[in-house]
């Protein structure tokens, strides 16, 4: 039986590094909001507004490399070769 091949397909990770950069893209749009939307209100500090555009653009960032991952690697079918667990044996 042949091992698989750690490395996903490069196709695989192409599509996983142009869905990032439309993510990162997306992220700064909404972390600018985000901080537009909290200057806009009472508190001004900087920290907050550094801490908000991180906060935010970190989040929505790890939440699509997560969601994209789970996609990509179900879509890929890698699971069927590695899905089924070892038959116990019976021995007397």
């Amino acid at each position: 039986m042949a091992s698989p091949d750690p490395a996903p397909p490069r196709s695989i990770r192409q599509r996983f590094v142009r869905i990032m950069r439309i993510a990162a893209a997306v992220s700064i749009v909404i972390a600018a909001l985000a901080v537009a939307l909290v200057a806009r209100g009472q508190s001004e500090h900087i920290h907050m507004l550094i801490a908000t555009a991180l906060g935010i653009g970190l989040t929505v960032l790890l939440g699509t490399a997560m969601i994209t991952g789970t996609f990509l690697i179900r879509r890929s079918n890698d699971d069927a070769a590695a899905g089924s667990a070892p038959k116990e044996r019976n021995e007397p």
